[in-house]
């Protein structure tokens, strides 16, 4: 957990990183403390988990066995949320059998947003901290894109993992908390004008509501004028909409997304990769075999998370696949890097052409009426002989649906390679599809 979490930001508001004593340490000093922390974890996680103290034993592991990086990449075994699941419904144990302390000693409990299944919990406890362990994710990479002690930052009072209005304080920030929800954005722009912000946080809701203003005439590079930058997350954002938004409306866009669970994983100013920070999550990525692969390899992203003792998550994977790299970034911070390519189970076979959502994305997000690229592709099993999309369109004008539905199909067609009759597009509004989603995102791949 970032330092600044139990104690106001004293940083140097010149200095382009908040902690780089930490932000810039070298391989040997990062391998050093994430080892001696994934030793103390195996072992305070079998001797107070039933999760833990079941799958140890039954990998033949003692409590103190692991010792050193061999121990802990050939023996510990891997977690999933599936079986974080198992175990509660087989239990009846709502943490899962992962909580190491009384249930009356937790701080919080958060939720995932139930995307790939219904929602994930996870337990914190932050005793004489300023802010929770997720909040202070937020906080190397706030100050990085330049928000400083004074500045006013909009934010949203609820959130699926805790309140971050105690990080914006622990930066020296006010937050102003108002409802940025779907349907508020005429009053969000007010207050944005009254008050002039310097951060905004954004998801693909919030896109839908900026383009309303935008039709309506609404001067979108004035009225975000005040930004120093805005975090987008929740889902990739597509290549159409980031130009929009850095290039038509000014804004500096900073994108993150889930370190696995464990945490955050940042855009920096290079906007070359994700940041993980070393000291909250230790990452490994690994073939199908669970080998290590290379730096630039794909794989798939497992985590251990380094900062949160009472509900352990170890070698916990994500189908998330990745690339990564180790090398320093343009930003002087050596923690690790990675690019997200997509889940392992989103890859979708039609007629035996195979089908990745983001492969959609960038076609649906070329027109003009589906430019937010809100879509699903709607599948009862991975192989499938047809490819049937719901994409979501603006509705403030007039809107075209069979020509939009015509074109649509034309550029699957040829792009993906689809004969056109084996294309089946289901529109709906923006808001209709919004609503099959979570707070945060639309789950880009669903059974019906």
């Amino acid at each position: 957990m970032t330092a600044v979490s139990s104690s106001p930001v004293e940083s140097s508001p010149g200095s382009r990183l908040l902690e780089p004593e930490r932000e810039t340490a070298s391989a040997e000093r990062i391998r050093e403390v994430q080892l001696r922390r994934a030793v103390e974890l195996s072992r305070l996680a079998q001797e107070r988990s039933a999760f833990y103290r079941e799958s140890f034993g039954a990998a033949g592991i003692s409590p103190g066995d692991i010792a050193s990086w061999e121990d802990f990449e050939t023996r510990v075994p891997f977690m999933s949320k599936d079986a974080i699941r198992a175990w509660r419904d087989r239990t009846g144990d709502g943490f899962g059998g992962l909580l190491t302390v009384d249930p009356s000693d937790v701080t919080t409990v958060t939720a995932s947003s139930g995307t790939t299944g219904d929602p994930t919990f996870f337990v914190e406890q932050w005793p004489g901290q300023v802010c929770s362990p997720l909040t202070a994710c937020y906080l190397r990479s706030l100050w990085e894109l330049g928000v400083r002690p004074g500045d006013t930052v909009l934010c949203n009072p609820a959130g699926l993992r805790g309140y971050l209005e105690d990080g914006f304080r622990a930066l020296g920030a006010v937050p102003l908390l108002v409802d940025t929800w779907m349907g508020n954005w005429d009053e969000v722009a007010e207050v944005i004008r009254r008050y002039r912000p310097t951060y905004a946080q954004l998801m693909s809701p919030h896109l839908v509501e900026l383009e309303r203003l935008a039709h309506r005439g609404v001067d979108m590079r004035e009225l975000m004028s005040s930004f120093v930058g805005v975090g987008f997350a929740g889902e990739p954002l597509g290549a159409r909409m980031r130009e929009k938004l850095t290039s038509e409306w000014g804004l500096k866009l900073w994108v993150y997304t889930s370190a696995g669970d464990t945490g955050l994983a940042w855009e920096c100013g290079e906007h070359d990769g994700y940041h993980l920070n070393w000291d909250e999550t230790l990452v490994e990525v690994l073939d199908a075999d669970g080998r290590a692969v290379g730096d630039g390899e794909v794989g798939e992203l497992v985590v251990t998370a380094l900062d949160n003792d009472v509900y352990p998550l170890i070698r916990y994977r994500t189908d998330d696949l990745v690339r990564l790299t180790r090398e320093t970034c343009g930003c002087g911070r050596t923690s690790p890097r990675m690019w997200v390519l997509g889940r392992a189970g989103d890859e979708t076979v039609v007629a035996g052409r195979a089908v990745l959502p983001h492969e959609v994305w960038s076609i649906v997000e070329q027109e003009e009426e589906t430019e937010t690229g809100l879509f699903q592709i709607i599948r009862p099993q991975r192989e499938v002989e047809r490819l049937r999309v719901r994409v979501g369109f603006e509705d403030s004008g007039e809107v075209d649906l069979a020509d939009l539905c015509r074109r649509l199909t034309a550029s699957l067609s040829s792009r993906l390679g689809i004969p056109a009759d084996l294309v089946d597009l289901l529109p709906e509004t923006a808001d209709q599809l919004l609503r099959r989603g979570s707070a945060a995102k639309v789950p880009r791949v669903a059974k019906s």
